[in-house]
């Protein structure tokens, strides 16, 4: 409970010392010029303390940004079950040079807001302006960052940035392959090298991304049965997928050369995963694709997918996203086989 003591200042002006304790709790106390202040602050505290928010928010004034950011680095990312870890630490610290004296109860919506307005005005090295898509990147972990802190630590009483939206993104990319630029990619592929051939015809055969297939090891590999299992994945779970076709031949080829010192499928000269980056882009030259990335191979064999019939379902299950939000740029391509489902069903029903 709270007791008041009225008191006089040293010029003699009054002033009221409100103690507050409450069993199971260490007592706290402030001290104001009014007595209306004191009985406001006291119900408000005594009713904070037993929610469990007041010390919470004491902690949020004690420690710093640049202080949570070492703890986190220190104790939970190490530990923590996900991808990209190195580049969450690089954003991390990329936030500790904008934030990292500001202590947590003042990193609210609206200072980050701020923060982000100053990123969007910024020009890149290509003289390009900043993207919405980086800047909610970079939010991303600072997001994460601020719940654990909340959490698991008890420094913040909740995530600031629950309150603030994520800017809006431009749809995203649909470049695929024509029919005359995939044989003349191969092509150029195949000159290069097997290795780059074999993974360019495996993107094209599955969908996969460039770290999934770079990723690979022979235990991944199933040739009896015809089946690749994806352990790294982006969301972090397993995903298998079918091989047929060349893609099929093209690993069992390459299974009577393998290495028995490494067991990735694509290795470099390291015993690390092959680079593929400057090879594939002078394979594109080489082929006369102009705009043409790794990562649009996996959007070539999605709208190939749709383009033959594959529902949206079945385009999220073999490129491995768990909603169809990120399917649904190939919803035009499917058109036709939808049309067939409901012609199929008037007929059927009598309606057509």
């Amino acid at each position: 409970m709270a007791t008041i003591e009225r008191r006089k200042a040293k010029d003699g002006t009054p002033q009221y010392r409100v103690k507050l304790r409450l069993r199971g709790h260490p007592a706290t106390s402030a001290t104001f010029g009014r007595l209306v202040d004191a009985k406001r602050w006291a119900a408000e505290t005594e009713a904070a303390i037993r929610e469990g928010r007041y010390f919470t928010a004491a902690e949020a004034k004690r420690h710093t940004l640049a202080e949570l950011i070492d703890r986190y680095l220190a104790e939970t990312l190490p530990h923590a079950k996900i991808r990209g870890t190195a580049e969450r630490a690089r954003v991390l610290e990329r936030w500790r040079e904008r934030l990292g004296h500001v202590v947590l109860a003042d990193i609210t919506a609206a200072r980050v807001h701020e923060e982000r307005g100053k990123m969007l005005g910024r020009i890149t090295r290509l003289g390009k302006p900043v993207s919405a898509g980086f800047v909610n990147r970079e939010l991303m972990p600072l997001s994460s960052l601020l719940s654990v802190a909340a959490r698991d630590y008890g420094w913040m009483p909740e995530n600031p940035l629950g309150k603030l939206s994520k800017l809006a993104e431009p749809r995203g990319r649909t470049r695929f392959l024509s029919d005359a630029e995939r044989d003349a990619l191969l092509s150029a592929c195949k000159a290069h090298s097997e290795a780059l051939h074999c993974v360019v015809v495996l993107a094209l055969a599955t969908g996969a991304r460039r770290g999934e297939l770079l990723g690979l090891h022979w235990p991944d590999v199933d040739l009896r049965r015809g089946l690749l299992t994806f352990t790294d994945t982006k969301n972090g779970d397993t995903r298998s997928v079918p091989l047929v076709g060349s893609a099929l031949e093209l690993l069992r080829g390459r299974a009577k050369v393998r290495r028995i010192d490494c067991a990735l499928v694509f290795a470099g000269a390291t015993g690390k995963p092959l680079e593929i980056g400057k090879s594939f882009r002078e394979a594109c030259e080489r082929a006369g694709i102009a705009g043409f990335r790794f990562h649009d191979l996996r959007h070539t064999a999605a709208s190939w997918l749709a383009m033959n019939g594959a529902t949206l379902a079945e385009i999220a299950e073999v490129l491995g996203h768990r909603t169809l939000a990120m399917v649904k740029r190939y919803s035009h391509l499917t058109e036709g086989h939808t049309r067939g489902v409901l012609e199929r069903m008037a007929a059927a029903r009598g309606l057509a």
